[in-house]
């Protein structure tokens, strides 16, 4: 009964997380509709329920503070018992060598075991510090716009009547920062996207996720694809995920109205590229507070391979990976 009721557990805490992350989507798609809304000439409705439009657009941002408040500190325990998981599998893989020669059958089977609910641990530990990511970038990027919003439709509520060349020019900011807020969804939603391919290879992966891109956003994005390219599995979703993360920062903060991606193989390895036309930024300051450049950093020495960024403000970023083609199926094999 006791490891019955310790197996429910689990369900319970993941339908609650599911319950809070609906309602908190919930809130900011209802916040997003009012902001199109007023933005496209619905100004009435911030004039006359300028009050209630700035309460809900503050229960959602403190909605989010406390998600992310939350995540941290889930994150802060998660890490902690990843931190026991690895340690208890580094002592029982220790045991099982000294004890090689003395080791029953049943003590093998049962030392087998433990990998399986190990990595089945790690994975859902992973899972969850993604869900924290997103929340924190939730946090620090769309419920700083919203609030920004609530901000400025109350002061059209207040000056509207007596200004109006004043409330027209602060309706305007409104519009800036709600398709701002938008291109912020849509980076995050990215990151929504499945891990695995589905099937696909990176190639085809690829060309899904431009299409889908070329309908929403208004963006000329060029893709170059050389479709022989085969890499392993494990290979093929880290170079998806750092073209997801690349593509997610482009759309937040380049300002770009064009963008190019290439998959090509040079000689032994293969090169992947982006580059846009955007506004550029200060590589070295970005490097010390980005979490997304350090993951796409981490992923790359995982595969063994390279990441060159270049970026100065005024002229674009460009982001070249290089990873062995050989190599990384020799290894796998």
């Amino acid at each position: 009964m006791e490891q019955g009721y310790r197996g429910n557990q689990p369900n319970h805490a993941a339908r609650r997380r599911n319950a809070t992350e609906t309602v908190l989507w919930l809130l900011i798609i209802i916040s997003l509709v009012v902001i199109v809304l007023q933005g496209i000439g619905y100004v009435e409705l911030f004039t006359l329920q300028g009050k209630w439009a700035v309460i809900g657009l503050t229960i959602v941002g403190a909605g989010l503070a406390a998600a992310a408040l939350n995540g941290y500190l889930q994150n802060s325990r998660l890490k902690e018992s990843l931190k026991r998981l690895t340690e208890q599998q580094r002592k029982s893989r220790f045991t099982v060598t000294l004890s090689n020669s003395e080791t029953t059958e049943n003590e093998i089977s049962e030392q087998e075991q433990v990998d399986p609910i190990w990595t089945e641990k790690v994975k859902f530990t992973a899972v969850i510090e993604e869900r924290q990511r997103l929340a924190r970038e939730l946090h620090d990027a769309v419920s700083q716009q919203l609030f920004a919003i609530s901000m400025t439709a109350t002061a059209v509520s207040r000056t509207i009547e007596r200004d109006w060349e004043r409330a027209k020019h602060q309706v305007q900011l409104i519009e800036e920062m709600a398709a701002v807020a938008q291109s912020e969804m849509r980076a995050l939603l990215l990151h929504l996207r499945p891990v695995h391919l589905d099937g696909k290879n990176l190639g085809q992966a690829l060309t899904v996720l431009v299409d889908e891109l070329k309908q929403k956003v208004p963006m000329t994005i060029t893709l170059e694809v050389d479709d022989t390219i085969v890499l392993p599995p494990n290979a093929e979703d880290h170079l998806f995920r750092i073209a997801q993360e690349a593509l997610s920062n482009t759309l937040r903060h380049s300002k770009a109205d064009s963008m190019v991606i290439k998959l090509i193989r040079v000689g032994s390895q293969v090169h992947m590229s982006v580059q846009d036309n955007g506004i550029g930024f200060d590589l070295e300051a970005k490097k010390k507070t980005s979490y997304g450049l350090l993951t796409m950093e981490e992923r790359i020495n995982e595969l063994g391979g390279s990441l060159q960024m270049i970026s100065k403000p005024g002229e674009g970023t460009v982001i070249h990976i290089w990873v062995p083609a050989d190599g990384l199926r020799d290894a796998k094999a």
